[in-house]
């Protein structure tokens, strides 16, 4: 067997990518390059690493999982050796962080330019997840780092705290609820619930009625956070989240009113979490400072 230092990069980005294609276009070489190293690597080993899906990618063999974990640790300290030799002891590499998608527009970009003025010299990636994906893939190695709530992660995943978020009821504007200081989940059940298709999103909202023994009518389900919030704004039911952006205004500019709750609800994480299975890189880990010194100084905006 005599693998290289390319060949393990194209292994790395197509687990990444999910795809040859992906990974290409990332790398700018051609797709029968990839495929051939891939090829490669395979024979030598005597194992698939990848099952192939016509029309949707590729995914990782169980072992496949345990090569690509091993070939980014490789190529993590291939990085930091090369540093070494060149004097530069500076934190380098590529990191892809993975952030759940009702967060990532919020959170994402600011943290992401933190990290990038104190850390010139690593390539953050970035990627929308779903709950879903977002453990699939930091499982696969194809991300280093996800920025989520703390919802329906295994346990075998480490859990850096940054923030926590209390919900609130976003209603349209004129609701007969609007003028109330506050307002009850007892309240909020006798009006058509929309939520978010996501399971781990809906799931949990639905809990927070049941745990007080209240069955609202789920009348819609929508495919993202702001569709939500325009559902909402167009008058369609009422909703609660955690996410509140800067600007109670709906996509299509109409008003919201976000009410705090009156129940002793429970708090929401938000957290970076990473699969300790993996080796965690110098990037990662530096990630990681940043973000917990990033989040103690913002003033996020809350109902």
């Amino acid at each position: 067997m005599s693998l290289t230092l390319t060949q393990l990069r194209y292994l790395v980005a197509v687990a990444r990518h999910g795809s040859v294609t992906g990974a290409a276009r990332t790398l700018n070489i051609s797709q029968p390059s990839i495929s051939v190293a891939i090829d490669t690597i395979e024979k030598d080993f005597g194992q698939k690493l990848f099952v192939r899906q016509r029309g949707s990618g590729v995914s990782l063999t169980s072992f496949g999982r345990v090569v690509v974990a091993k070939a980014k640790q490789v190529l993590a300290e291939t990085d930091e050796l090369m540093n070494l030799a060149s004097g530069n002891s500076a934190v380098g590499g590529e990191l892809v962080l993975g952030c759940f998608e009702d967060l990532a527009p919020y959170f994402a970009p600011g943290l992401i330019r933190a990290f990038s003025e104190r850390h010139p010299e690593v390539d953050v990636i970035v990627r929308d997840e779903t709950f879903e994906t977002l453990g699939r893939r930091l499982a696969d190695a194809a991300i280093d780092l996800g920025l989520s709530y703390d919802l329906g992660l295994p346990s075998h995943f480490a859990r850096v705290l940054l923030h926590e978020l209390k919900p609130h009821a976003l209603l349209p504007a004129g609701h007969a609820l609007a003028d109330r200081p506050e307002v009850s989940m007892a309240d909020l059940a006798a009006y058509p619930l929309i939520t978010t298709d996501q399971p781990q999103s809906w799931q949990h909202m639905l809990d927070l009625f049941r745990g007080r023994g209240l069955s609202p009518v789920a009348d819609r389900a929508t495919s993202s956070f702001e569709l939500q919030r325009s559902m909402v704004a167009n008058g369609f039911g009422v909703a609660v989240s955690y996410t509140r952006p800067s600007g109670d205004r709906s996509y299509d500019g109409l008003p919201l009113i976000c009410k705090p709750l009156s129940d002793p609800l429970p708090m929401q994480r938000i957290i970076l979490t990473y699969d300790t299975h993996q080796r965690v890189t110098n990037a990662a880990l530096a990630f990681v400072e940043t973000a917990k010194s990033w989040f103690s100084t913002r003033d996020i905006f809350t109902a």
